[in-house]
């Protein structure tokens, strides 16, 4: 499995945000659960994993799955202490660098949840990827 893959989940796990964000190719587009266009760019997607580290309470991988083109990491959090079960997927370029990623979460409330708190920060994630 690719490094940069190990040292995604570690920095997830450590709530490292700027070493999430050293996984990340330039070009990586960003897939929200909740949201139906993709973000395009480091910058935002550093942002908005910044912000969802914040949301997410109680949050543990519990599964990987992967090969050479790609993983998928299954999580468990709370949101607003709702159960929450999702999967990061995740697919890598020849560096091991993160060019696509895409986040699915379940259940229907728990997502529901999860939207409403990241809505709320939104503009504050706009304003943080400005700067980033």
């Amino acid at each position: 499995m690719s490094a940069v893959h190990s040292d995604f989940r570690a920095a997830v796990e450590a709530r490292d945000v700027d070493a999430m964000r050293a996984c990340l190719a330039d070009d990586v587009v960003f897939r929200s659960p909740v949201a139906h266009k993709p973000y395009p760019g480091k910058a935002i997607t550093g942002a908005i994993l910044a912000n969802v580290i914040e949301v997410f309470e109680d949050f543990r991988y519990v599964r990987e799955l992967g090969d050479d083109a790609g993983h998928a990491l299954v999580f468990e959090a709370k949101v607003s202490s709702l159960d929450l079960t999702g999967c990061d997927f995740l697919v890598l370029d020849d560096d091991g660098l993160i060019t696509d990623f895409m986040v699915m979460v379940r259940p229907l409330k728990a997502a529901q949840a999860l939207a409403e708190a990241m809505g709320a920060r939104f503009d504050a994630i706009v304003e943080q990827a400005g700067r980033g």
